[in-house]
């Protein structure tokens, strides 16, 4: 394990790193394959077809068959679909996920996709799922090298590896589940939001940003409470001092989601379709039964959750967060983004699952590995070893979270307390929530 994280400074500008040791970058590398193979080796207990699965099989058939000039057509008949009084479905504007399933199965699966069928449903669902371990993958790579701008090769090392045994992150890598691609788009926004107040005005980092907000908004309507989280951000530099929030940059933060609902309006056939599309999504969801059994709770309903499945990451990450002020700027700038998403996705009725916590899980982690620096700090000159043993054997009990919760004994697909309480023993018996 190289060094601890250095302290970072206060200045407006951006501040240079010192050059990565080629051992570092090997290191980095091992991470990211063990990773990888724990996203793509199948150890999943439950390996049946999700209801929501379903929902973004049948859009990738559609969409393979009748064409992307067709998906007006898609949007008017999910509009039919819930005008009735059938169960709440997921929205075709997740657009981007649809896309990506259906691009990969005209690229990777047999031919003669453009008829609906059997065959057809079973390359959807295997491109679907490809897509998602693909994204979980990818999240990686930017984690790493933004803890890296942020606090170092060290903190690099320790977010990747404790990313790499993320259980919920490893989960969505295992299904057809949109949240992981998201986390994604989120998590790019989240750095380059960094990067253009370090070092203001940057024409490709302006762009890059830009495209990535665009992107999020295709992705899905939690973009909403990301965009207020950056908003809240930029807004709270002022007092912070994190770097400069130039007029470009601003321009950005609302071009970007404009171009995204742009898209999406075009793409659900004008504004009225785009409009009755989400009244149908909020007011279904009001009145699903799964969501009001299981999607509620009180304000701290996430804090309970992530205990639960992460309790040690989230100890060790709040205690970080309350010195973050003193300790780091950089820090107290993910503080930042948690606590003003967190104010608006804890006050969704019927709208609170564990999974939506997965935009936080590389900010969690890092502030997790950097309490364990300040803890080992008392060993001295032994403290990278201490460091190093501490972050393994933190990742090896988030992995042994995962199998404990997701593989054969529990089988867990959807992550509600109830099942997660039966996982744990907590509660005993058959569960009455389906899992």
């Amino acid at each position: 394990m190289p060094a601890p994280p250095r302290k970072a400074t206060s200045a407006r500008a951006a501040t240079p790193i010192p050059r990565t040791a080629g051992k570092v970058w090997l290191l980095a590398l091992l991470l990211l394959a063990m990773g990888a193979f724990l996203r793509i080796y199948p150890t999943a207990g439950f390996t049946g077809v999700g209801f929501d699965e379903h929902l973004y099989q049948r859009y990738v058939v559609l969409l393979n068959a009748k064409g992307i000039t067709a998906y007006p057509a898609i949007c008017e008949y999910f509009i039919q679909q819930q005008s009735g009084d059938g169960m709440a479905e997921l929205p075709p504007t997740r657009f981007l996920y649809i896309f990506c399933g259906s691009l990969w199965s005209q690229v990777f699966g047999p031919g003669g996709l453009d008829k609906p069928g059997p065959a057809g449903n079973a390359v959807a669902l295997a491109s679907l799922k490809a897509v998602s371990c693909v994204f979980a993958i990818l999240i990686l790579i930017p984690s790493a090298l933004f803890a890296r701008r942020l606090r170092g090769d060290g903190a690099m090392l320790g977010t990747l590896a404790l990313m790499a045994c993320a259980p919920v992150q490893i989960h969505l890598a295992q299904h057809r589940m949109i949240d992981g691609v998201f986390a994604f788009w989120a998590m790019m926004s989240l750095w380059l939001l960094w990067e253009n107040l370090r070092a203001p005005d940057h024409p490709g980092r302006l762009a890059a940003l830009t495209a990535c907000l665009a992107a999020m908004v295709l992705t899905k309507e939690n973009s909403f409470f990301v965009f207020v989280a950056l908003s809240g951000v930029i807004g709270l530099n002022r007092w912070a001092k994190w770097g400069a929030a130039t007029p470009r940059l601003l321009l950005c933060m609302i071009a970007g989601p404009l171009l995204g609902l742009t898209a999406l309006i075009t793409l659900a056939g004008g504004t009225d379709n785009f409009i009755t599309i989400y009244k149908l999504l909020v007011s279904k969801a009001q009145i699903l039964e799964y969501a009001i059994r299981t999607g509620d709770g009180p304000w701290h309903r996430y804090f309970v959750d992530y205990l639960l499945v992460s309790p040690i990451v989230l100890i060790l990450a709040i205690g970080a967060a309350f010195s973050a002020g003193r300790q780091s700027k950089a820090l107290l700038f993910l503080t930042a983004f948690m606590a003003c998403g967190y104010v608006l996705m804890c006050n969704v009725r019927y709208g609170m699952n564990l999974r939506y916590t997965t935009i936080w899980d590389m900010p969690l982690r890092l502030l997790a590995f950097c309490q364990l620096a300040d803890l080992t700090r008392r060993f001295g000159a032994r403290q990278p070893l201490f460091l190093g043993v501490a972050t393994a054997a933190l990742c090896a009990y988030e992995l042994r979270q995962y199998l404990l919760f997701f593989d054969d004994r529990n089988r867990l697909y959807e992550l509600v307390p109830g099942g997660l309480l039966f996982a744990l023993k907590i509660l005993k018996g058959a569960s009455p929530i389906l899992q």
